[in-house]
């Protein structure tokens, strides 16, 4: 099985599918993949500050209630995802943040991805575009 790294905008997809999101079929075939036991998703420890944020956004936009919000932090919970702390890893994403400008956020993800020797998927075009090229960053449109 391939461990994967997701960001917080894919897993955005899976809970807010609305019509103005892209790449759902894409997000929503990633996380079939990982049921079908094809894919383990790896997390660092922010991108559970991140999904809950985007869920409250989502509420105060009024484009979804606040049960929903939280029946979709559920889902999320259940589905086991494996989650690392991001203190090991913020001395990497730090660096990879000034050397490549790109948010300590961001570079968290691609950090876990270098270390768990695995491939970082992002909903990001843009973050995908500056660092795939050094880096196992991958665009889910490309999924």
């Amino acid at each position: 099985m391939t461990t994967v790294i997701v960001d917080a905008n894919v897993a955005v997809k899976w809970c807010l599918p609305s019509i103005r999101e892209e790449l759902v079929t894409e997000a929503e075939e990633l996380l079939a993949s990982s049921r079908r036991d094809e894919v383990q998703f790896l997390v660092p420890d922010l991108f559970w500050v991140e999904l809950a944020n985007a869920l409250w956004k989502a509420v105060r936009r009024n484009e979804i209630s606040s049960d929903n919000a939280a029946a979709a932090m559920s889902f999320l919970r259940d589905l086991d995802i494996a989650t690392a702390p991001s203190i090991d890893i913020v001395p990497q994403a730090l660096d990879l943040a000034i050397s490549y400008g790109r948010t300590v956020y961001d570079s968290l993800y691609v950090a876990l991805a270098i270390q768990s020797k695995s491939e970082m998927i992002t909903a990001d075009e843009r973050l995908a575009n500056a660092l795939a090229a050094r880096f196992p960053v991958k665009w889910l449109g490309a999924f």
